[in-house]
């Protein structure tokens, strides 16, 4: 999902490169480690997903016997229809990893050691500017996985965006756009369900809407840009109207690099591990 990540990075440092040296860059890194960066990002969200689905890690098989998250937990979903349409998002995630592990074979990576549980509260700490009270968990009603969620989904999606134009071989990038395309509806449908909601008070004393921009605000802090989640969130102040999909001016999607991804998901740096990657993510690509 989030191999193009990577290459958006690469496509950055070609701008500012000659073009012999962002030829030679690009072919430093091989599409299989540009999948192996996505197969550590697909694993966090098919681990979230599936242990709010079922109350159960991956498979060793899907995790290449990788660690059981911390955290992992059952969701308290009592709405059938949010149910229903996480477990098709919990059925996609795992098909993804599924995917890129085959498409890998032998050069696949374990799934890393992933915290879906307290990287939760620290990530809603951070964002609202205080500590929580009982802490955030999203696991506690269908209202607080939607806002766990759209941490993640986002995130893929701005990440596939600066995949195409460094993958090599036409294949892959036909699959990368396919993920790119679910993630993109899975984003979507987040999106939709918590404008729905955006007025309903939280028990925390602010509505859906204040901790959803306050989210998509500590990501563009986090990943470092001026632009990327400027008006991320789900309503803009601004123009008064509901944020379907964070777009430029064009309504294109922004892009994201590894190093902005990885410092989102470690809540701090891309060079330090932690957050929901305790001990970083799997690979040659570090950010």
């Amino acid at each position: 999902m989030q191999a193009a990540c990577f290459l958006a990075l690469l496509g950055l440092l070609a701008l500012s490169a000659p073009a012999a040296d962002a030829r030679q860059l690009k072919q430093m890194i091989t599409d299989a480690d540009i999948l192996n960066f996505a197969l550590n990002l697909e694993c966090l969200e098919a681990q979230f997903y599936h242990c709010a689905v079922y109350g159960t890690p991956l498979s060793e098989e899907l995790t290449a016997g990788g660690p059981a998250p911390i955290g992992c937990q059952q969701a308290n979903f009592t709405n059938d229809d949010v149910l229903n349409l996480v477990t098709n998002v919990a059925q996609d995630e795992m098909k993804h990893v599924a995917f890129l592990r085959n498409a890998l074979g032998n050069y696949s990576v374990q799934c890393p050691l992933v915290d879906i549980g307290p990287a939760f509260a620290a990530a809603a700490n951070a964002a609202l500017g205080m500590d929580l009270s009982p802490p955030f968990s999203p696991y506690t009603n269908d209202l607080f996985f939607l806002h766990g969620a759209f941490i993640f989904e986002d995130v893929g999606v701005t990440a596939y965006k600066g995949a195409a134009p460094l993958l090599q071989d036409p294949t892959i990038l036909s699959a990368a756009a396919g993920i790119l395309a679910v993630e993109a509806y899975h984003a979507g449908y987040i999106r939709t369900s918590l404008i729905q909601v955006g007025d309903v008070v939280t028990p925390y004393g602010v509505n859906v809407t204040t901790i959803v921009n306050s989210i998509a605000a500590i990501r563009d802090m986090l990943d470092g840009t001026e632009t990327n989640d400027e008006v991320g969130g789900i309503f803009d102040v601004e123009t008064g109207m509901d944020i379907l999909a964070p777009v430029d001016d064009n309504a294109i999607v922004f892009s994201r690099t590894p190093a902005q991804v990885l410092a989102i998901v470690y809540l701090g740096s891309s060079s330090k591990p932690g957050g929901f990657y305790p001990n970083g993510i799997n690979g040659k690509i570090q950010g």
